[in-house]
């Protein structure tokens, strides 16, 4: 199977590269870049399998995708810098990338028949009351420009295309790139306190984990929209923090306050973020293992 993902320089596109090509795949990865410039472990993109490519250009998207005329694109590549999208020299770009970019890749997939992996977010829907979001909910309401535009992203998908998956993910860590994680333990280091909301409600989800079910998703014709998170429970992040530096064995106390309390931000973050991912089970596919196993394994990823 030919697969073609972008926006491999990120989180998630590099585990997936990795994860498709080790499964035997063909895979050829692209991103804005000149040069493939994530982390490099034996099994990533080299140069012969990488792509510079600015999908917000639709004559280049249409050669490389008809030149390559992959089974699969998993489109990851994505503007996900959430409060810098609200700043007004920044919409512009920010609707360039996801929601026209993507229009510009489904479009190209549909010209050579591949089926398209999107990667949305929960930032989809307000993130009002405490029930999970269904996977098959169309109650769209974001609050912030980049849950605007990435739903225009969906939308650009499944009005294109008939063989697509919109899989929505929530709190994203992985080795490639800036997380949650990798900023609290950088935190800690010169404080001895930290301030965490604890009325923000969600799932984090390992990169690692995902590029499991995306490669499954890549081999199957099962269509349609998912939620996708590691299992273990809803949480805040709070929760996650404590449970960051238990695992980490980190000394610094960690402070629950609300979102109002805790201020600064400049786009309005969901409240509930909790993504009901029964879909997955019912549509036959493999649940991502608990958070909390996930953490142990991503810490002692970046230990090494």
């Amino acid at each position: 199977m030919k697969v073609f993902v972008t926006g491999v320089g990120g989180q998630l596109g590099h585990d997936v590269v990795n994860e498709l090509d080790g499964r035997g795949h063909k895979v050829t990865g692209s991103d804005i870049a000149p040069n493939y410039s994530g982390v490099q472990d034996g099994t990533a993109v080299t140069e012969t399998d990488y792509i510079s490519l600015d999908i917000t250009d639709k004559n280049a998207v249409d050669a490389v995708i008809e030149k390559l005329r992959p089974d699969v694109i998993v489109h990851c590549a994505a503007w996900t810098a959430v409060d810098a999208a609200e700043d007004e020299e920044n919409r512009e770009k920010v609707f360039a990338i996801n929601e026209y970019g993507t229009k510009n890749i489904a479009e190209a997939a549909k010209k050579v028949d591949a089926k398209m992996i999107y990667i949305s977010t929960d930032y989809v829907f307000n993130g009002m009351g405490t029930q999970p979001w269904t996977a098959d909910c169309k109650d769209y309401a974001p609050l912030n420009v980049y849950g605007k535009s990435k739903l225009a992203g969906e939308l650009a998908v499944c009005k294109t295309l008939e063989k697509y998956f919109i899989v929505r993910i929530a709190w994203v860590f992985g080795l490639n790139g800036k997380n949650f994680i990798k900023t609290m333990l950088n935190v800690a280091k010169n404080h001895d306190k930290v301030r965490v909301v604890n009325d923000q409600i969600g799932t984090p989800t390992y990169t690692l984990d995902l590029a499991v079910l995306l490669a499954d998703m890549a081999q199957s014709d099962k269509y349609g929209y998912y939620h996708a998170t590691n299992e273990g429970g809803f949480i805040s992040w709070y929760d996650f923090t404590k449970e960051i530096y238990k695992q980490a064995g980190v000394t610094t106390q960690v402070e629950p306050v609300t979102t109002r309390e805790y201020g600064i931000s400049k786009a309005a973050r969901p409240f509930n973020s909790r993504l009901d991912k029964s879909k997955l089970v019912e549509m036959g596919f493999k649940p991502l293992p608990v958070w909390q196993d996930a953490l142990a394994r991503y810490l002692k990823e970046i230990e090494e």
